[in-house]
């Protein structure tokens, strides 16, 4: 990675991307902005390795890893800058994005993690943000894995990791984000929330559809991994919450319920 001192570029973008054989999305990514001047780190899952880049500051890492899961991890093992923010291939970041990350941390000498906001592709915030300063055990629930940016050192001293069982690719297709920040949390480390856009993100998203089979299926399994036997109780309210939000109808509570009990029951398997 390219050894750059300027105190501007200690933020490193770690991009999880699959099956890429080349950098086309890179610029799409930094459209507003001038990829050259931050530090990049890409994880390319994928059979087939994607070339080293001509600019210095782009390091690739190839793995035949499968899940976005194991594809963060991978980006924290090998990243090296004093902050970094998760990014996926799908999105725009807005410009200025990295100095208001950076003025972020500066402003918050105590921040370990800080989360922000995203707009969808007509520019309407992305979901409807919880009006706190400081994250707790609910709040992370609403947040999206590509506006999480930390400090790298604290995130390593901790031996905080993404669980591969959860997140697209693995077993459980969702959540992943979640049990991220939750380990944060249960480390007592500082989460801070801000209430300012740094990218653009399509609406129609994976971590939108709540109300599918496999989100159920999910969200279930992560009720036992953090309560137990009181996830049942949990996976009722869920699918009632569902329900009254106008997710789903009253002739699908019951399947619904019955999606969350298999999640839990192959948790419990494993």
């Amino acid at each position: 990675m390219l050894n750059l001192e300027n105190k501007k570029n200690n933020l490193e973008i770690l991009i999880s991307t699959t099956k890429k054989n080349n950098l086309d999305f890179v610029e799409r990514i930094f459209f507003e902005n001038n990829y050259e001047n931050f530090p990049i780190l890409i994880i390319n899952q994928s059979q087939s390795p994607l070339k080293n880049s001509t600019k210095e500051n782009i390091k690739i890492i190839n793995s035949d890893s499968i899940g976005i899961s194991n594809s963060r991890n991978l980006a924290i093992e090998h990243s090296s800058e004093k902050y970094c923010l998760f990014a996926d291939d799908d999105i725009v970041y807005k410009k200025g994005f990295h100095e208001l990350v950076l003025k972020e941390f500066e402003q918050n000498k105590y921040a370990d993690v800080i989360t922000f906001m995203m707009e969808d592709e007509n520019g309407n915030l992305f979901k409807d943000y919880t009006n706190i300063s400081k994250h707790n055990k609910k709040s992370i629930r609403e947040v999206n894995s590509v506006v999480i940016a930390f400090r790298r050192e604290v995130i390593i001293k901790n031996n905080i990791k993404f669980d591969p069982l959860f997140g697209l690719g693995g077993t459980f297709a969702t959540g992943d984000e979640y049990i991220f920040l939750r380990n944060c949390l249960d480390k007592n480390l500082n989460l801070i929330f801000c209430r300012k856009v740094i990218l653009k993100h399509d609406l129609l998203s994976s971590g939108k559809l709540v109300f599918r089979d496999e989100n159920i299926f999910a969200r279930a399994a992560i009720f036992y991994k953090f309560y137990g036997y009181l996830s049942y109780i949990k996976l009722v309210h869920h699918i009632y919450l569902l329900w009254k939000k106008n997710l789903i109808k009253f002739n699908q509570i019951f399947d619904k319920f019955l999606a969350g009990l298999r999640g839990i029951k192959k948790f419990k398997s494993i």
